[in-house]
């Protein structure tokens, strides 16, 4: 009997060894489809927060490029219209408004090749006269941050075809001359012929 009541008891102990056991592999079984849930729904979180990334941002990269343009778009019309007054104010010989759209260390180049004058050299040269007229036939410009570059074809009574290039930059929040050269494009045709005599007036 006792040896009988030991192998019950000894039973008994591994069916309740069995038992936790088998608890215990349903509370890890339970605790693991709890933590795999969560990752899904953290997965599901992740993923809708990328694919709402993408689109916020192009929004806002939208928006600071239709910005850019807007900027460009009226310092452009800004620049333009102070050369549209520059050519304005040398037709009517008004000086003090025509070189009050130039920076202070502006340069002006002329066609003749000596022609490179500082704001005062310059002025010195235009005050006595009567002015000159330019209309505009054709012109862009290239902006690069606060600097805009510009080249436009003009219409001269006294020498016909015109060209002028050159540099605005943004000063103190207005747009400034820095530098304008005025030329006269020579057609190909004629090239060599016009340079030669170039060559012959400037050995004279």
């Amino acid at each position: 009997m006792l040896k009988d009541t030991h192998a019950l008891t000894v039973k008994s102990s591994n069916i309740n060894r069995h038992v936790n056991a088998s608890r215990t592999i349903h509370i890890h079984r339970a605790s693991l489809g709890l933590l795999l849930s969560a990752l899904m729904l953290g997965g599901l979180n992740v993923s809708a927060q990328a694919q709402d990334s993408p689109t916020q941002s192009a929004q806002t990269q939208d928006t600071q490029v239709q910005s850019a343009q807007t900027t460009s778009s009226s310092d452009q019309q800004a620049a333009a219209q102070v050369l549209d007054l520059l050519n304005q104010y040398s037709s009517d010989a008004d000086w003090d408004k025509y070189f009050a759209l130039y920076r202070k260390d502006g340069i002006f180049i002329g066609t003749d090749a000596s022609e490179r004058w500082g704001m005062a050299e310059f002025e010195h040269y235009s005050r006595p006269t009567k002015g000159w007229r330019y209309d505009l036939t054709e012109r862009h410009l290239i902006q690069h941050g606060d600097v805009i570059l510009f080249d436009e074809l003009l219409n001269s009574p006294a020498y016909g075809v015109s060209r002028g290039t050159g540099t605005l930059i943004k000063t103190d929040g207005n747009w400034k001359i820095a530098q304008y050269h005025l030329s006269f494009p020579i057609p190909n045709e004629i090239a060599k012929q016009i340079t030669a005599e170039i060559k012959a007036a400037n050995k004279q």
